[in-house]
């Protein structure tokens, strides 16, 4: 067994090269990619699978190791992002909007879906929040829309960004949360006009907010969010449905 533990490590580049899915794709019998497949010595790829049918444990050890590894890198960029917080607040914040005391000494980051029912809640909690702490909060709001369950909220986002572009970011994402079951062009339009936008640059902005948007889901994958709402407050973080007390209770501390 040592033996091979040692051959294994020392393939073990060799199998990373070609990812951990692609090494299932050969022990589940599922197609594998061609280009992948054309890089493959035969004989190699027989071996391999030789014996990890022979020593199954040896992926599962693999694989473990490689979550692991996955899951210290992602606390290390978390803990990254909290620093910059702390040392350089102005550049996590960039171009995002902003609720409460813009110098305030808590920052609560919220990643958020418009089309998500749990951020419309979290919406109304955080309306409460900055209300009640509106000197001791700044509230930054990142665009995270869940586009491949969520087919409005890529669209809904573009429009907040181009209202945010003309200053009615807050009163433009109270309609889009409050109007939840409505999103649509029907609903950006008429919200547009209802905050007497200007429609020209509205239309305008709604087209280049992809950029934006793109630049706030990539800060969130990087920091592990899989799902909507997700908040950073201080040095911690927190995900899904939270009430005003669990935020307070951070904040007190």
């Amino acid at each position: 067994m040592t033996t091979f533990s040692t051959w294994f490590r020392q393939i073990l580049p060799w199998l990373r090269s070609l990812t951990v899915i692609s090494l299932l794709c050969i022990v589940l019998g599922w197609p594998f990619p061609v280009s992948a497949a054309s890089r493959i010595n035969p004989q190699l790829e027989r071996q391999v699978l030789q014996i990890i049918r022979e020593h199954p444990e040896a992926l599962l050890e693999s694989l473990q190791a490689y979550q692991q590894q996955q899951q210290q890198q992602l606390q290390q960029t978390r803990q990254a992002f909290l620093q910059d917080l702390k040392t350089d607040a102005v550049k996590v914040i960039g171009e995002s909007p902003i609720s409460g005391s813009p110098n305030a000494k808590i920052l609560l980051i919220e990643f958020s879906d418009f089309q998500c029912p749990y951020c419309a809640k979290a919406h109304e909690i955080l309306k409460t929040l900055i209300a009640k702490h509106q000197d001791e909060v700044s509230l930054v709001y990142k665009h995270f829309p869940l586009i491949s369950i969520h087919s409005e909220a890529m669209p809904a986002a573009k429009a907040a960004w181009a209202a945010f572009g003309q200053g009615k970011f807050n009163p433009y994402q109270d309609a889009l949360f409050t109007h939840q079951n409505e999103l649509g062009e029907k609903l950006y339009l008429d919200t547009a006009k209802n905050l007497n936008l200007d429609l020209e640059k509205f239309e305008q902005d709604r087209r280049i907010a992809e950029t934006a948007i793109y630049k706030d889901m990539e800060l969130g994958e990087k920091l592990g969010l899989s799902g909507t709402p997700f908040f950073v407050i201080s040095s911690e973080t927190v995900s899904g449905a939270v009430q005003l007390s669990d935020i307070e209770k951070i904040l007190s501390r």
